[in-house]
């Protein structure tokens, strides 16, 4: 198996489609930064790596003695835990299920963390499409998504159909692809989402749209555009069209004495967005001025911090001996969620399923995009509520 961490990554890459097809100057600003890999990617690419495992297992032939001994190992990873693990053995079933559906169509290919060239619509672009199946006219692509920052939705999603364009083109000239249907799996969030276009729509929407803004991209023109796509990009921290379409918020609320419902709706969204940007300048500059950048005006110091014991055991033992053990000690017991991490979730709900319940969450004002029904406003007018980040 290839190990995923060591994959290349192209300069317009399928992952960052969703922000250098908007803001086309990006991509050439991104050129020459190294790329950062943060603990939660990790995470992420163990648990590609342990379902691959089990798909050699399913559907490529490896004995079971040899899959034993690799997941053995695969065990001894930081990243290894019975939590992980159950998701990906989630996120392997969906997939099994899939692939029995396309054999009761016919003969099904499979391909799994297979490299795709996307060259077609992105210059010397390619990808890796994590399960591809293509059975009686059907191709059907799915990701794994193990993050639970954000819910991804497969619906207008250009990662993915950059995906299904390149696995169409490994198709095309052997099968009739009639329809391509890309499913996102993201097992932490119970999240599974599916978007199905006929084939020809896809191939229209690679050539009519991405095609001509990702020459753009490649060539460096176009304008910058700032939004919710800058989260990821690597000049965020410093772009001045992000810099500019924020500061420039203040500018927009003047007059009348009182606020009207539209202008605060309006704030809510400049807002949320200026308060990501004022984040990512800050982490930027603490960054740098560690590394000797001077920033007038301004200076490192020590946060604030709390006591703690060097040596815990040490504690414990002359503690023992001046007092009883239950007056520095105390026996809690531990959150659903750390309590399914020790025993399982079916353990947990089998056994506790009916002392658990899940109350109301506090009211929060959030965009009309958000996927949560509304609730009634005369009970949110008698709470408090936040306003969070879409």
């Amino acid at each position: 198996m290839a190990g995923h961490a060591e994959r290349d990554h192209a300069v317009l890459s399928a992952s960052g489609a969703h922000r250098w097809l908007k803001c086309t100057k990006s991509a050439s600003k991104e050129k020459g930064i190294a790329d950062t890999t943060s603990e939660f990617a990790k995470e992420g690419t163990f648990a590609h790596e342990l379902s691959e495992l089990h798909f050699a297992h399913l559907f490529q032939g490896m004995t079971k003695r040899t899959f034993n001994s690799r997941l053995k190992k695969m065990k001894q990873n930081e990243f290894y835990t019975e939590e992980l693990h159950e998701y990906v053995r989630e996120y392997v079933d969906l997939v099994e299920e899939r692939v029995h559906a396309a054999r009761a169509r016919g003969e099904a290919v499979l391909m799994f963390e297979e490299r795709l060239d996307l060259s077609d619509y992105v210059p010397e672009s390619f990808g890796t499409g994590d399960v591809i199946i293509m059975s009686g006219g059907v191709l059907e692509i799915i990701d794994l998504k193990y993050g639970k920052g954000i819910e991804v939705n497969a619906e207008n999603n250009a990662q993915l159909r950059l995906y299904a364009l390149g696995a169409l083109s490994l198709f095309d000239l052997l099968e009739d692809v009639e329809e391509v249907v890309m499913t996102i799996i993201q097992p932490r969030l119970d999240n599974i989402s599916t978007e199905q276009l006929p084939a020809d729509e896809l191939k229209a929407w690679g050539l009519d749209y991405v095609k001509p803004r990702a020459e753009m991209a490649w060539n460096g023109e176009g304008e910058f555009v700032p939004g919710d796509h800058c989260r990821f990009c690597k000049v965020k921290h410093t772009c001045r069209a992000r810099a500019e379409a924020n500061l420039n918020v203040p500018q927009k609320l003047v007059d009348p004495d009182l606020l009207t419902p539209e202008e605060i709706s309006d704030i809510l969204f400049q807002a949320d967005e200026l308060q990501k940007w004022a984040k990512d300048v800050q982490d930027y500059a603490l960054e740098k001025a560690r590394s000797g950048t001077v920033f007038e005006g301004w200076k490192v110091v020590e946060g604030r911090s709390s006591r703690k014991y060097t040596d815990e055991e040490k504690v414990m033992q002359k503690l023992e001996e001046e007092f009883d053990v239950d007056q520095f000690t105390e026996v809690k017991l531990l959150t659903i969620s750390n309590l399914e991490k020790r025993l399982g979730k079916k353990t947990v709900s089998d056994l506790l399923g009916e002392l658990i319940v899940k109350p109301p969450g506090k009211p929060a004002l959030v965009p009309e995009s958000d996927k949560r029904p509304a609730i009634g406003s005369a009970e949110a007018a008698a709470n408090e509520f936040d306003v969070i980040q879409n």
